[in-house]
């Protein structure tokens, strides 16, 4: 099987159910940009131990990231076509990122200002994807027609939770809550 059909050779590219657009219109950004938070979040999970809450709430992320990403590459005539959870955000996912959100930060003593990224290897690998995730919500919101604000939240709230969880990585007394990574 070839992984090249060269219709991309013309500066566009193809959006579930069809329809082209260019390579720069913002969907193709925005999905990009995703893309770009999940693999970062790959580089974290990577540096996590297997089997750890971390690791388990970082594949989670970006898993549902890849949700994200095929709403994004939808057209908007196209979206009730989506189904949701698959290929579709729901509420429930961001409902789960505030809980996970609360779940770290209750447990994590932040100093009375900014926090300066590279505390360790995952909190830094951590910081990163919170960096690409917050790309991807500017690029989200350049999409006239994006619909549902449920996108915005979601992108929101997965950079919050990734910050909690960078912060959870970084605390200096593993011993204090059962060890990180």
């Amino acid at each position: 099987m070839k992984i090249y059909t060269r219709k991309g050779d013309d500066g566009t590219t193809g959006l579930w159910y069809g329809g082209r657009v260019a390579k720069a219109d913002p969907r193709p950004e925005a999905y990009g940009s995703v893309d770009e938070a999940a693999s970062a979040l790959g580089l974290a999970r990577a540096a996590a131990e297997k089997g750890s809450e971390l690791y388990a709430d970082i594949l989670r992320i970006q898993s549902e990231l890849f949700v994200l990403g095929a709403e994004l590459a939808t057209a908007s005539e196209a979206a009730e076509r989506l189904e949701p959870g698959v290929s579709k955000l729901t509420g429930a996912m961001v409902d789960s990122l505030e809980a996970t959100i609360d779940s770290y930060m209750e447990r994590v003593d932040l100093p009375p200002k900014f926090v300066i990224p590279g505390g360790n290897e995952l909190s830094a690998l951590l910081d990163v994807a919170r960096t690409a995730v917050r790309r991807a919500e500017r690029r989200a919101t350049e999409i006239p027609d994006l619909g549902d604000d449920l996108i915005l939240r979601y992108l929101n709230r997965a950079s919050d939770a990734i910050y909690a969880m960078a912060r959870f990585a970084d605390d200096p007394d593993p011993e204090l809550f059962g060890g990180r990574g």
